[in-house]
């Protein structure tokens, strides 16, 4: 992604900020980048996103998430003057690097991103871990008791140990057909 641009290389660079401020910062950045007549230096600005499906009220969602709270991408070169506008927009805290140097993501890093952000397929957003205790809410199974042996996210499946008949039963349940304890 490294593209000389004049003297100077343009790269995707991450800035931290404020968490829930996303948004607001990217808004205010191309605000500034507009008004400030920057488009030759900072071309991007992106709070990177992914599909994932959640539960709300029993049902299924799909809703955009943030991939990293707190942080927003921007395409740029970095000077003096660019690092000065992005650095001063209110609730940037600053960029991620090592000291005051900003260090550029990875062509690698950048083409994983973007995949993830572009993928069609949406993840479920399952908020269980192995051995949490669970109740099983629906189906043939239901009202039993048991603890989580494995979570599968892309296909939204759980595996509950179940105890039957004096031993730990494996049941492969849908995400939605358990509560935790």
């Amino acid at each position: 992604m490294a593209k000389q641009h004049g003297n100077k290389e343009r790269n995707w660079y991450v800035i931290h900020t404020y968490s829930g401020y996303e948004e607001a910062v990217a808004r205010n950045l191309r605000q500034r980048i507009d008004s400030m007549n920057m488009q030759d230096q900072i071309f991007k600005v992106i709070v990177p996103t992914e599909k994932k499906i959640k539960v709300k009220a029993s049902k299924r969602v799909e809703e955009n998430e943030k991939i990293y709270p707190g942080y927003v991408l921007v395409d740029m070169i970095v000077n003096d003057e660019s690092w000065f506008v992005v650095r001063n927009t209110p609730r940037v805290t600053g960029f991620v690097g090592s000291g005051t140097q900003p260090v550029p993501l990875t062509e690698a890093e950048v083409e994983a991103l973007f995949k993830r952000m572009e993928s069609d397929t949406a993840k479920h957003t399952i908020e269980l871990s192995i051995d949490d205790a669970v109740i099983i809410a629906d189906g043939p199974f239901k009202d039993l008791e048991g603890k989580v042996g494995e979570v599968d996210e892309e296909r939204g499946k759980v595996k509950v140990m179940v105890p039957m008949f004096g031993r730990e039963t494996p049941v492969e349940l849908d995400f939605l057909q358990v509560k935790r304890i």
